[in-house]
């Protein structure tokens, strides 16, 4: 059976609380032997400390660790003190993302597109870092037209970018389709499908609205009907994202990435139903 790449994403916790929780999770998914953890960074960088943090407990287990880097808010000094951090760490792999703009922040500071920032890690550092960059199958949410969205994800591509993880979805076909649209502009990297276990409906509404990753109607519909029933969304979710999972493979993916929450329970268990590592 073909090898199928996991990754793992955590958020940084903002507690000692969170992070003797999060110890406790990364321990428990750790047997599905991921490629890497990732920990994402704050609007306009305001979790550097807490990122670094949470990636150098990462890498001294052991793990291979893969931090987010967000243009918004940054300046090329900033950045070249943060790749230098995470290259005296021993970090090989990042996450180049544009990020968003926090309210009331009104520059975006000196990179504006992520494909900027891909071409500075690039010139600083050589061939250093496995850089990943975000990719978006429905589009981003703030793209001019599916063609600009298409075009922009070719120049971070093209900028030196290794491979992409995508924002999450439940529309396979979109996620084919998007490959096919890129591959079409000559866009060989690998592109790994983001994936959201579904824990509770009206956080997932709120986070899907709020990003631009649709959720079909059938499915709205029948978590909506579910109410307060947290077993039953729970039952219906592993399902839906499993039987995605088993499309996403079988149609070629290259891996799986689970957007984990800061929770082991989902995304060991859909592993458990597809057969990988656990």
């Amino acid at each position: 059976m073909k090898h199928t790449e996991l990754s793992i994403e955590f958020f940084p916790p903002q507690t000692p609380e969170g992070v003797d929780k999060l110890r406790i999770v990364r321990g428990k998914l750790a047997v599905l032997k991921p490629e890497f953890f990732s920990v994402t960074f704050g609007a306009g960088g305001s979790t550097r400390d807490k990122t670094f943090s949470a990636i150098r407990e990462i890498a001294a287990e052991g793990y291979a660790a893969a931090p987010h880097l967000s243009c918004i808010g940054s300046t090329r000094v900033n950045i070249r003190e943060i790749l230098q951090e995470y290259k005296t760490a021993g970090i090989r792999r990042l996450v180049a993302l544009r990020g968003d703009l926090p309210s009331g922040m009104a520059e975006a500071g000196e990179f504006r597109y992520a494909n900027e920032l891909v071409e500075f890690i690039r010139n600083e550092t050589g061939d250093h870092f496995h850089v990943e960059v975000a990719a978006y199958p429905e589009w981003h949410p703030q793209a001019r037209s599916p063609r600009d969205d298409l075009a922009a994800f070719a120049r971070k591509a093209n900028a030196g970018a290794n491979s992409a993880i995508t924002q999450y979805f439940y529309n396979a076909d979109a996620y084919f389709h998007f490959v096919n649209e890129v591959r079409a502009l000559g866009v060989a990297i690998p592109i790994t499908p983001g994936i959201m276990p579904i824990a509770n409906f009206s956080k997932l509404a709120r986070f899907s609205d709020a990003c631009g990753a649709e959720l079909p109607r059938w499915m709205r519909r029948k978590l909506e009907g579910f109410g307060d029933d947290a077993e039953s969304i729970r039952a219906f979710g592993l399902d839906v994202v499993t039987e995605l999972c088993e499309r996403l493979l079988t149609g070629g993916a290259p891996g799986l990435h689970f957007y984990s929450m800061n929770q082991s329970v989902l995304t060991l268990e859909i592993c458990r139903r597809l057969n990988l590592r656990a």
